[in-house]
């Protein structure tokens, strides 16, 4: 018998602000046939406010809304779930896996100079490129102990969801649950 996906699989596409999260979370989730979700939608509208003045969220401030992106990971654990979410600090990561421990993370890089352009001509999101020094300064790469990937997002979204997919039909963790 091969290894299957017997549920749909529960993915985070993470990185700073600009590196295609959205984007690539939605196209991916589109391929592996599952639900989508923005956590930039979970947040508490204290954090939209305070971002959208230029100001860094502190832990604190994050605790309350990677606890709700947690839950939602959780409560689609039967269907599987791509989420759209910075998770930038290995601790911000452990919260999710908590809650769905089989998380996948599908970590976006990107150089600061492609993260800046994206920023500066996107103007439906309340992230301000004032933020951007604070997000890079904050990101924590994947742990060797967690299940997951680095993509450059400078390749095509195609590409990208292309090389996910792939990595995420193979893990262990995800095939035969």
């Amino acid at each position: 018998m091969s290894a299957a996906i017997i549920s749909g699989p529960l993915v985070v596409v993470m990185g700073v602000s600009g590196c295609g999260k959205s984007t690539t979370g939605a196209a991916l989730a589109d391929r592996l046939r599952v639900p989508f979700r923005d956590a930039d939608d979970l947040h508490p509208a204290a954090n939209v406010e305070k971002m959208s003045r230029g100001v860094p969220l502190t832990d604190d401030d994050r605790a309350p809304w990677l606890a709700i992106v947690g839950e939602e990971l959780a409560r689609h654990r039967l269907t599987g779930l791509v989420v759209a979410c910075s998770a930038l600090k290995a601790s911000y990561r452990d919260v999710l896996r908590r809650h769905a421990p089989d998380v996948f993370f599908v970590h976006l890089e990107a150089t600061k100079q492609v993260l800046a352009q994206r920023m500066v001509v996107r103007s439906e999101h309340f992230m301000p490129l004032s933020l951007l020094d604070s997000q890079l300064a904050t990101l924590e790469p994947l742990g060797t102990d967690e299940s997951g990937l680095v993509v450059s997002a400078a390749q095509s979204v195609d590409a990208i969801t292309g090389v996910a997919e792939r990595a995420i039909r193979a893990a262990p963790a995800l095939t035969g649950r």
